[in-house]
């Protein structure tokens, strides 16, 4: 265990003071997500170490730049998980890096979002003050979530020193099924089978067959594959799916993730398309970036981030009152804008 605060409050006090942009740096796997950032590194990663967690009260506390794998290591030896799935893009990976990018894997329509899971954060401002917001236990939660504004938040409003996560049991049982159907009808079926009690914890469409996984009791997981039917696969498919390894992901130029209420049609743009999130969010593979996505995304009550591709811009456009409350909450952390300037959009 290694605790960096007093050195990183140094650096961030001196680029405060000459107005010098910092760019923050866990483990690295994830630095291609989002804009780049000129500016001095401020390395997190030598930062880390578990600082509580009593498997008993389903909480874990550790430093930003403890490892992921090693956060869901410990986890695993007691039977426990992240139920948001945290992608995974290398063993380098950080407990910070995860909450500040805010990516949830392919159980978050069935669990919830990465920023469900923060309990409470330790964070350093632009002073070099080491703030907290949040706890340790959820009935603590109350008034202004400021704790989980800094997932998704892409370093911009301060530096993750600490997390607290809720965590909960592994289920007893998982079990993989795969399904030749056609995309618009897999969707389709699977928001029928989500308003019933079903142990559903998985639905992918790859393009061409439906991917489904069950997790729960041994009962309820045998009943709903002997309702289903399909075909078994291995649950490593669901390891790619999550880590975007999956061939759907790769072999194009552009990849597109759009966001999209379950209702939606689903975006015909020029490219090849996948689904995950039970139809919640499409992947489009694509040779060249088409601009219109944005604005597509917005009329269906939606958003797109270009995964891959140029990085001039990066995650769906903001209405202007919604800058300008970004661009508030920015001065009040991070009053001379040193943190990951640019990193989520330009001025911010």
């Amino acid at each position: 265990m290694t605790d960096l605060t007093a050195q990183l409050a140094d650096q961030v006090r001196a680029a405060t003071a000459d107005r010098a942009p910092l760019r923050i740096e866990g483990g690295g796997t994830r630095a291609w997500f989002g804009r780049p950032v000129e500016g001095q590194a401020l390395k997190v990663a030598g930062h880390r170490g578990v600082i509580d967690y009593d498997p008993s009260e389903l909480v874990i506390t550790a430093r930003a730049g403890t490892p992921m794998a090693e956060v869901e290591a410990l986890l695993a030896d007691n039977d426990q998980m992240l139920c948001f799935e945290p992608p995974s893009f290398g063993l380098a990976g950080t407990l910070g890096g995860a909450v500040a990018t805010g990516l949830s894997g392919p159980r978050r329509p069935f669990t919830g979002a990465l920023r469900d899971y923060v309990l409470g954060v330790r964070v350093m401002d632009g002073q070099g003050e080491a703030l907290r917001f949040g706890g340790t236990v959820f009935k603590n939660v109350a008034g202004f979530d400021a704790f989980r504004l800094m997932a998704g938040a892409q370093g911009s409003l301060g530096v993750l020193l600490d997390v607290s996560l809720r965590v909960f049991p592994r289920p007893r049982v998982e079990r993989a099924l795969v399904f030749d159907m056609a995309r618009d009808a897999g969707r389709n079926w699977v928001v029928e089978q989500m308003r019933r009690p079903l142990p559903l914890s998985g639905a992918f469409h790859d393009g061409q067959r439906l991917h489904i996984r069950l997790s729960g009791g041994e009962a309820a997981v045998t009943g709903a594959a002997r309702e289903f039917g399909g075909e078994d696969e291995a649950l490593d498919l669901w390891t790619t799916v999550r880590d975007l390894t999956h061939p759907a992901f790769q072999g194009a130029p552009v990849l597109w993730r759009i966001a999209l209420p379950q209702t939606a049609p689903l975006p015909e743009f020029d490219g090849q398309l996948a689904w995950d999130w039970a139809g919640g969010v499409a992947w489009l593979k694509a040779d060249e970036i088409a601009p219109q996505v944005w604005d597509w995304a917005r009329r269906m009550d939606g958003h797109a981030t270009l995964y891959r591709g140029a990085k001039a811009q990066v995650f769906q456009p903001l209405a202007p009152p919604i800058l300008k409350l970004h661009q508030r909450i920015k001065t009040a952390l991070d009053p001379a804008g040193v943190f990951n300037p640019g990193r989520m959009y330009e001025g911010l």
